[in-house]
């Protein structure tokens, strides 16, 4: 079953083919449209071969329907992919679902309207993943299977006195504001696959995860089931990130306005797209330069955006080894965590007394893009780097969810 994985945002658009046996997962195709709005960046891998193009694309829709023609014309290079017919359903990222979705859904009119309604919650996010469920009916037809799959749902485990907020109560029985979380496709994708890796079972499944890229989150794990999480009612809650301030006092935000002359809007904006990394640094909001620049020029400030990331996530990880308690492994993924070897060791080193024994030479051997344990054979708690794949997963339950419940 051939299934076409979408990750809608505002101004992007990221996309796998994916043919999903039962067994086994073979992506057909992928790539990235970027700058939609404008003279959009297009990145096309088939046959592992990319191309780079470029052209106008007003809105997602557009960019959607420049997607499939650019399927249709390298089908001679996409096996088992010779028309549109051959594309047997759609799997949607959506970011927030709110109370409502659990589990990943396949898409009727009320559960598409129910998605509507989660809107208020996630205003940044929800309406672009809502416009590519609204682009595929029209591109693909109104009886093409389509299924929701919501970063919210894995974290539905988790206990009132993790994401109840100690607010009056009222605030949650009315408006529903409470913890939600998120990444929580990509952390049932990496416990799954350390399950498997380390034959752990469900009852055993005691770990910590850290998925740090641009956005960062980390999850708490006990049995298999999120029990508590950083990210909050809106992913800019918690773990310092790329743009996104992460944990702070909400007095500073009214003293910061009330000096500055800034409104709401423009408060969210500041903690969102110029915070994080990027408002620390004054560089960048990318972990990679600001270590190049401490390596070039030994800059403070990028020095201090750096260690402040980390002593962050080392607190979290603190906090979260007492919340699960017996912890069997500490896993690092994401771009950040899969890639900085600095990273991991200045969040993960000198904690022999909590029982992780971090491994330097293993740490700084590590394979990209590869799957492996950076601590001593001897430690307690295994560190461990796992490469997710949120598009596997969202492959995965579409053909399911289309197998169990086909559309009629």
């Amino acid at each position: 079953m051939n299934i076409l994985v979408l990750n809608t945002g505002s101004s992007s658009l990221k996309f796998q083919l994916v043919c999903v046996d039962g067994k086994s997962e073979n992506v057909l195709a992928s790539g990235l449209i970027d700058r939609i709005g404008g003279e959009a960046l297009i990145h096309l891998t088939v046959a592992g071969k990319t191309s780079k193009q470029t052209a106008p694309l007003r809105d997602i829709s557009q960019a959607l329907a420049h997607l499939i023609k650019a399927l249709q014309k390298l089908h001679d290079q996409i096996p088992g992919f010779q028309s549109l017919a051959d594309i047997h359903g759609v799997g949607h990222r959506v970011v927030h679902g709110g109370e409502r979705f659990q589990s990943s859904v396949l898409i009727t009119p009320a559960i598409q309207a129910s998605i509507v309604d989660c809107i208020e919650l996630a205003p940044l996010h929800n309406p672009s993943n809502i416009k590519g469920i609204e682009a595929m009916q029209e591109i693909l037809g109104p009886n093409i299977s389509q299924v929701a799959v919501f970063d919210t749902a894995f974290h539905a485990t988790m206990p009132e006195t993790a994401w109840l907020y100690a607010l009056p109560y009222s605030s949650y029985r009315r408006h529903k504001i409470r913890r939600y979380g998120f990444h929580g496709t990509s952390y049932r994708y990496v416990s799954e696959k350390y399950r498997s890796l380390s034959g752990t079972s469900l009852k055993d499944c005691n770990i910590i995860i850290f998925h740090l890229g641009n956005g960062c989150s980390a999850v708490a794990i006990r049995e298999g089931r999120s029990i508590d999480t950083s990210m909050g009612m809106t992913p800019t809650e918690g773990l310092v990130m790329g743009t996104r301030s992460g944990d702070l006092d909400p007095a500073a935000l009214e003293l910061l306005a009330t000096k500055e002359g800034m409104t709401l809007n423009e408060v969210q904006i500041m903690l969102n797209r110029n915070s994080g990394l990027l408002g620390i640094s004054g560089i960048t909001s990318d972990m990679r330069d600001l270590v190049a620049e401490v390596d070039e020029h030994q800059d403070r400030r990028a020095q201090l955006a750096i260690d402040i990331f980390c002593y962050r996530a080392r607190k979290y990880l603190g906090s979260y080894m007492a919340a699960v308690g017996p912890v069997k492994a500490v896993i690092f993924s994401g771009g950040i965590g899969e890639n900085s070897a600095l990273v991991r060791e200045k969040i993960t080193s000198g904690l022999e007394h909590m029982g992780i024994n971090f491994d330097t030479e293993r740490n700084t051997s590590h394979p990209q893009g590869k799957d492996s344990i950076i601590s001593k054979p001897e430690s307690p708690v295994e560190i461990r780097v796992i490469a997710t794949n949120e598009e596997i997963m969202i492959a995965r339950d579409t053909r399911f969810l289309i197998e169990r419940e086909p559309k009629l």
